[in-house]
């Protein structure tokens, strides 16, 4: 299946099922990267390399003997099982080990919860906390945010404490919201995290593969357990040409929506390539990625050409 349409007077977007997008493609190469990085600037003992990832990629294809997308190379290199049975797309249960888990407040009260019910001294991988979803936009900053301190003061003490005592990292009501905390602090290229909201998948605007998950899956993790995922389809969106006019990346996404409906993403990793995707800065990338959930999809990413070591 192939579907080319017309967004504006100079962008298109092709939209390619699973079958089509297993062949190779320059924008699924290796990245050229030679470096040792800070998983972030708030844990330095976090390192994420990317020779060791290279490495892993190839053995992912050695196993599969097929080339690979972006979304399968980072999804596969985070994966323990891949190889134990015979790859299938949508049935083969895959056990990953995400490098990152953020939570948001209204989500976070019973993981954090469920997790001091394990016994454990720290999160196995590291874990932060942001205080946005409570706070409701009324009348601005200056009136909300008091109000909203008032209102779930034992909450927001309850979730500092213990990120204190857990060593979660922490961003307090007014830190700003979760998704660009993410995007600015925390998602790299090549990366694995989960997150308790639905629209986590907006780190994909940096190539992260950024899936939402639910409280029980986050404990899992923060345990030291893998997440279970079915292993999913990938979609292939391919950009050409640039936005003109008053377009913008929601309308993009939103167009995309409309062709694969709230149910066409289910069960499926939409990865958007081509031309296109470069005119696109990495927050207009998050806009689109961030509402993939609109579309059912388990998470949206944009496929990389190279990295800058800078």
């Amino acid at each position: 299946m192939l579907r080319s349409f017309q967004h504006t007077s100079r962008y298109t977007l092709d939209v390619l099922s699973s079958r089509h997008v297993c062949r190779p493609r320059a924008l699924a190469t290796a990245s050229s990267i030679n470096a040792k990085c800070r998983l972030s600037r708030f844990e330095p003992d976090q390192i994420i390399d990317y020779d060791d990832l290279a490495r892993r990629i190839q053995k992912c294809r050695e196993i599969l003997g097929r080339p690979l997308t972006y979304a399968e190379k980072v999804l596969f290199v985070h994966a323990e099982n891949l190889g134990d049975e015979k790859f299938e797309r949508g049935k083969t249960q895959l056990k990953l080990r995400p490098r990152r888990i953020a939570c948001q407040d209204a989500t976070a009260q019973m993981a954090i919860i469920q997790f001091m019910s394990a016994g454990f001294d720290c999160t196995a991988v590291p874990t932060t906390i942001h205080c946005d979803h409570l706070i409701v936009g009324r009348n601005g900053q200056h009136e909300d945010l008091p109000q909203a301190l008032d209102q779930h003061r034992e909450v927001y003490d309850f979730m500092s404490s213990a990120a204190k005592k857990y060593k979660m990292g922490f961003w307090k009501p007014g830190a700003g919201i979760i998704h660009q905390t993410v995007l600015e602090n925390y998602a790299f290229p090549g990366g694995m995290m989960v997150g308790t909201d639905s629209h986590t998948p907006n780190a994909g605007g940096m190539g992260t593969i950024a899936i939402g998950v639910g409280g029980a899956d986050a404990v899992d993790v923060m345990s030291g357990l893998p997440l279970e995922l079915t292993a999913p389809n990938v979609i292939g969106v391919r950009l050409t040409g640039e936005l003109s006019g008053w377009a913008t990346p929601k309308d993009v996404i939103n167009k995309l929506t409309g062709i694969l409906t709230v149910k066409g993403g289910t069960g499926s990793i939409i990865e958007f390539f081509g031309p296109g995707t470069e005119t696109l800065s990495a927050t207009g990338m998050a806009t689109i990625c961030n509402m993939g959930a609109e579309t059912g999809a388990t998470t949206m990413t944009k496929s990389l050409t190279s990295i800058s070591p800078n």
